[in-house]
Order: structure tokens, then C-alpha cells, then sequence
């Protein structure tokens, strides 16, 4: 049985980095986060404690994205419509695979990249939205997209297409909502540069093969990269804007 809470959000990838760092900041009372990962992570568990904020951390591989969209829509499907004012999906998990061009990647990256980072998001997409579909609460869907999903890069054509797949397949779902008399807003949002995992492994890349190292070891020595707290504000600011999903695909620096 759920207790009370005003807001719900489900949040995929908050084991590092943004998401992580998006899960530290929805950890509220009366707010309750539901976070999707391959395993529980203790520390926020005592974060969400100090806070008396509900938290529920399932053990899901997002690879798996058939059993990640079921798991969420057998729960969706067992809430009472009126408990929640505000309901939202954040699909934030991504991976880059090994940073070598399409003639040198092994499948089994390429498969797993498209995976966690497309096929992942669209079914639990799709099974948030069909299974709220008759709430009348507040319904989002912020799908964390990329720059790189919008302009091609040498040796990363899996993440690319994941990205630039995320952004058209929100495009879709926003026309579809836009039909319904409570259609949920979606957006699908470019962070901006982030001092992630992903960055060290893009500037370690061999320069043989990927001819962007260059730009993204001048991200990091200028100093253009965006901590993942302060990206994680930047993206709740415009999660919680009036306009939320005006645009469906968007960058946060305007």
C-alpha cells in the first residue's frame, strides 16, 4: 500500500554523476522517488532516511528493457489515480560505448549502448504514459538527451543514434499527448557538458580514431565543464517551468 505522497518520480541511472546528483535533490518529504538501476545504493538510502523522504530503490538492468517497462507498469497499474498531484518519468541511464568507429565496434557494445540508451526509455516511455493515461494528475516525461544526439561525432555512432533517436521518439509521443484531454508534457532535454565518467573516457580516447578528443580535453582545461549538482539544478529549473514540453526537444542553456 503506498502512503500518501503529493509528487512521484521515477528516475533511471542515479548511481553517478547527474543522476545521482538529480536523486540527492528529490529526496523530499512527501515526495517519493523511485530510482531503476542494476543495484541498491546504501548511501542514499541513509540520504532519503535523513530526509524523511520516501524512497524505493528497484534492482532492475536497463538492458533488459522488456522487464525494466514491465516492472513499471505492473506498479503504475496498482495505484489509485487520485493519490498523486504530480507524476513524472526521468529516463536519465545512458552508457557510451568504446570510443572506436562503426567498423571496429564489437556488437555486443553497440547492442547494449542502443539498448540502455534507446530502447530503454522508449518502452518505459510508453508504459508510464499508457498506464497513468487516465490520471488526472500532472504527467512529465524528461528524457535526458545530448548535443551529441543532434550533430554527428566520429567513433560514436551507437551513442549518437541513441540520442538522436530519444529526441524524435519524443517528438512522436509529444503529438500523441497533445490529442489528449490530460496529455502528458513531454521534453527531451541536452544537459550541456558535464563533468562526468563520460567526459574522462572521451578525452582518453586513442586520437587515432577519434579526431573530437581535441575539443573535449579543451572542455575540461577551460574549465567549461558543468559540475553534476549544478547540472541537476539547471534540470529541475526547467523541469518545473510553466512551459515544461513547449518545446519537446531542448537544450538547458536556452
Amino acid at each position: 500500500m503506498t502512503s500518501p505522497a503529493a509528487s512521484l518520480t521515477i528516475l533511471t541511472g542515479a548511481s553517478r554523476g547527474l543522476g545521482r546528483a538529480l536523486a540527492e535533490r528529490l529526496l523530499q518529504p512527501g515526495h517519493r522517488l523511485i530510482c531503476m538501476s542494476r543495484s541498491t545504493d546504501e548511501v542514499l538510502r541513509a540520504l532519503a532516511d535523513t530526509a524523511g523522504a520516501p524512497l524505493e530503490q528497484w534492482t532492475q538492468d536497463l538492458a533488459d528493457a522488456d522487464g525494466a517497462a514491465q516492472q513499471l507498469r505492473i506498479w503504475l497499474d496498482r495505484q489509485s489515480p487520485d493519490v498523486w498531484t504530480d507524476a513524472t518519468l526521468i529516463n536519465n541511464a545512458g552508457t557510451i560505448p568504446p570510443v572506436v568507429p562503426l567498423r571496429e565496434a564489437r556488437a555486443d557494445d553497440t547492442r547494449f549502448a542502443l539498448r540502455v540508451g534507446l530502447e530503454a526509455p522508449l518502452l518505459l516511455t510508453s508504459a508510464f504514459l499508457g498506464a497513468t493515461r487516465a490520471w488526472q494528475s500532472r504527467r512529465k516525461v524528461l528524457n535526458i538527451s545530448s548535443g551529441l544526439g543532434r550533430r554527428p561525432m566520429a567513433s560514436q555512432s551507437a551513442y549518437c543514434t541513441a540520442k538522436a533517436g530519444m529526441d524524435m521518439f519524443t517528438r512522436c509521443a509529444a503529438l500523441d499527448e497533445a490529442q489528449q484531454p490530460n496529455g502528458a508534457r513531454l521534453c527531451s532535454l541536452a544537459p550541456g557538458a558535464i563533468d562526468t565518467d563520460m567526459q574522462v573516457q572521451l578525452r582518453s580516447a586513442d586520437a587515432a580514431g577519434f579526431p573530437d578528443r581535441s575539443r573535449f580535453e579543451a572542455l575540461h582545461a577551460g574549465g567549461q565543464l558543468t559540475s553534476p549538482a549544478d547540472a541537476a539544478d539547471r534540470v529541475l529549473a526547467y523541469l518545473a517551468r510553466a512551459d515544461f514540453g513547449a518545446e519537446p526537444v531542448a537544450d538547458v542553456r536556452g
